[in-house]
């Protein structure tokens, strides 16, 4: 099993470069940041994580911007979002700052994604809420065609252009995996559908024992092979980390506060602890 961390990277917090190269001394292996473009003031959209929104939200840095920073200072770190909110991008413009990501980086680029929760930010994008997984599945079909077509072309409900060129084309071929976000579900069946992998947050709905094989089970009738799973949200100790082995996770996700290198730097000490007795 793989062992990463993820972190709002905030203007208050630990510079993201420096963590960067703070988890590549410890031998992590990927970083995984979230996006919000902005935090509508209405508030109307309830936040799924409880009744008062974290103050992080509000001060997250452009997701693409900092990977980039952070690709620039590493060598081996993995680079990932969790999640990207396709709904608040433009394809062609997302597809080539993903390529541009993972070309620069040498192919490190891990690309989770979701069509997020607050249904206000969708809509200042343009966005319709009652539409978005629909708007994620063409906009994610569209960059599939980008990233692999020299002509690259894509006519749909949602996403319409004719022939284009765009490189850089991605380093990991046929383009960085995609990692599918939620618990939700239709989760399994967006997987399946245009899915690399299942990006879940532990602690939410059945066991994740039971979703796992519910997961795999699909993808063997479906005749696609195991699906490679990365769980955000681990506890670092022994139980939950043999647990989540022995389930057939193959990334497991330690979350970091967005805190200063003070609070930052132990944690970091000790999610390393948990992740070599394990190695």
């Amino acid at each position: 099993m793989k062992f990463g961390v993820t972190i709002f990277p905030t203007d208050y917090a630990m510079n993201i470069v420096d963590l960067g190269r703070a988890l590549e001394e410890r031998g992590f292996e990927s970083l995984f940041i979230p996006e919000h473009t902005h935090i509508p003031t209405s508030r109307e959209s309830p936040w799924p994580g409880g009744p008062q929104l974290p103050e992080e939200y509000r001060h997250t840095l452009d997701p693409f911007v900092a990977l980039g920073a952070v690709a620039a200072a590493t060598k081996t770190l993995k680079l990932g979002t969790g999640i990207c909110l396709v709904t608040e991008h433009d394809p062609i413009t997302l597809a080539k700052e993903i390529a541009s990501v993972d070309f620069l980086s040498g192919g490190r680029f891990l690309f989770g994604i979701g069509a997020g929760w607050n249904f206000e930010e969708m809509r200042n994008h343009g966005s319709d809420p009652a539409h978005r997984w629909g708007i994620v599945r063409e906009r994610i079909r569209a960059m599939q065609q980008i990233w692999t077509q020299d002509e690259a072309q894509f006519h749909g409900k949602y996403v319409n252009f004719d022939p284009i060129w765009s490189w850089p084309k991605p380093v990991q071929r046929p383009h960085p995996p995609i990692m599918i976000g939620g618990n939700s579900p239709g989760t399994f069946k967006r997987v399946l559908d245009y899915g690399d992998e299942w990006l879940p947050i532990m602690g939410r709905g059945a066991p994740i024992e039971e979703q796992i094989a519910e997961l795999q089970r699909q993808a063997k009738e479906r005749g696609r092979a195991p699906i490679p799973i990365t769980v955000f949200g681990a506890r670092a100790d022994s139980e939950t980390i043999e647990r989540l082995g022995a389930a057939g996770v193959t990334r497991c996700l330690f979350g970091l506060p967005p805190a200063g290198e003070e609070k930052i730097l132990p944690l970091l000490d000790r999610f390393a602890a948990a992740m070599l007795s394990h190695a």
